[in-house]
C-alpha cells in the first residue's frame, strides 16, 4: 500500500490533479460548450436549444457586414499597436539598460500605466481627450490638441492606438530589459573594439540575442490587441458609427444585447481560430530567428 501511494503517477495526480480539474471546469468545459452553442440558435436564456448546423457560420461569412467591419478595424488596430508598442518598448528598454542614476525610477514610471485597468484607463483618457486637450488647444492654438479626438473615425482610431501603446509599452519594456540584461557585455565590447558602430552592434549582436524576448513580446501584444474590449468600451463605446467596434465588442453585443448567443459564440469560435493561426505563425517565425548564447 505504501509503495502504491509513493508511485510517481499517484504523486503527480495528487499535486497536478486539483489544478487540472479546476482548469477543465473553468476553461475547457466552457470552450467545448461554446463550440456546441455555435451550432444552435440559443438565445442565452431559454431552456430550448435547437440545432441549426452551420447556419450561424454561413450568416457571419455572407450576411453580417458589422462583423466584417469590426474585424477590419481590429486587424488595423492590432498592426498599429503591435508595431508601435514593441518599437517604443524596446527603445525605452535599451535606453534604461544603460547606467543611468534614475533608471529604476524611470522604469517604474513607464510601467505604471499597465497597472491601471482598461475601463478606468478609458474613462481617464476620455477626460483627457475631451477636456484637457481642448483646454490646451485653446490656450496654445496648437492644431494637435484642437482635433475632435473621439468624434471622427480617424482620430478615434488613433486615440485608441495612443492609449493602448501608452499602456502596453511599459510592460513590454520590462521583458526587453530582461532580455538585454542577458546579452554578454564582453561580446559588445569586443565588437566595439573591432570598430563596429552602435547601430551595427544593435543589429548584429543585440537583436539576435534577445529574439526570445521579441517572441514573447510579439505574442503578448498581438493577443492583447486582438482581444481589446474594455478600453474600446469605455473610451469610444465603439463609435463613432461603430467605426471603433472591436471583434470582442461585436461578439458581446451579439450574444448579450441582441440575445443571439448561438451566433455570438460562432463569431467567438471564428475569432479564436484566426487569432490562434496568427499567433502560431508569429511564434514559429520568430522562434527560427532565435540563436543560442
Amino acid at each position: 500500500m505504501k509503495r502504491w501511494l509513493t508511485s510517481e503517477p499517484i504523486q503527480q495526480s495528487v499535486f497536478v490533479g486539483p489544478a487540472l480539474l479546476v482548469y477543465a471546469i473553468v476553461m475547457v468545459l466552457p470552450f467545448l460548450l461554446g463550440i456546441y452553442y455555435s451550432f444552435s440558435d440559443w438565445n442565452g436564456v431559454s431552456s430550448q436549444i435547437d440545432w441549426v448546423g452551420l447556419k450561424n457560420y454561413k450568416t457571419i461569412l455572407t450576411d453580417d457586414p458589422d462583423f466584417g467591419r469590426s474585424f477590419w478595424f481590429t486587424a488595423r488596430f492590432t498592426v498599429a499597436v503591435v508595431l508601435l508598442s514593441n518599437v517604443i518598448g524596446f527603445i525605452i528598454a535599451y535606453l534604461l539598460s544603460k547606467p543611468l542614476k534614475s533608471r529604476n525610477m524611470l522604469r517604474t514610471i513607464f510601467f505604471m500605466p499597465n497597472v491601471l485597468g482598461g475601463l478606468l484607463l478609458g474613462f481617464i483618457w476620455q477626460f483627457i481627450f475631451t477636456r484637457s486637450f481642448s483646454a490646451i488647444g485653446q490656450a496654445s492654438d496648437i492644431g494637435f490638441f484642437n482635433l475632435f479626438w473621439l468624434g471622427t473615425e480617424t482620430t478615434a482610431f488613433w486615440g485608441l492606438v495612443i492609449v493602448s501603446v501608452w499602456q502596453g509599452a511599459g510592460y513590454l519594456m520590462v521583458i526587453y530589459i530582461a532580455g538585454l540584461t542577458n546579452v554578454p557585455s564582453d561580446m559588445m565590447e569586443a565588437a566595439a573594439i573591432d570598430g563596429a558602430s552602435g547601430l551595427q552592434i544593435l543589429r548584429h549582436i543585440v537583436l539576435p540575442l534577445i529574439m526570445p524576448a521579441v517572441t514573447i513580446c510579439l505574442f503578448l501584444s498581438i493577443s492583447w490587441a486582438f482581444k481589446s474590449f474594455d478600453l474600446n468600451f469605455s473610451l469610444t463605446q465603439g463609435g463613432p458609427y461603430k467605426s471603433t467596434e472591436s471583434v470582442a465588442m461585436n461578439i458581446y453585443y451579439e450574444a448579450f444585447k441582441s440575445n443571439r448567443y448561438g451566433l455570438g459564440t460562432a463569431k467567438a469560435v471564428i475569432f479564436f481560430v484566426v487569432v490562434t493561426v496568427i499567433t502560431m505563425v508569429q511564434v514559429s517565425i520568430t522562434k527560427k530567428k532565435e540563436v543560442e548564447m
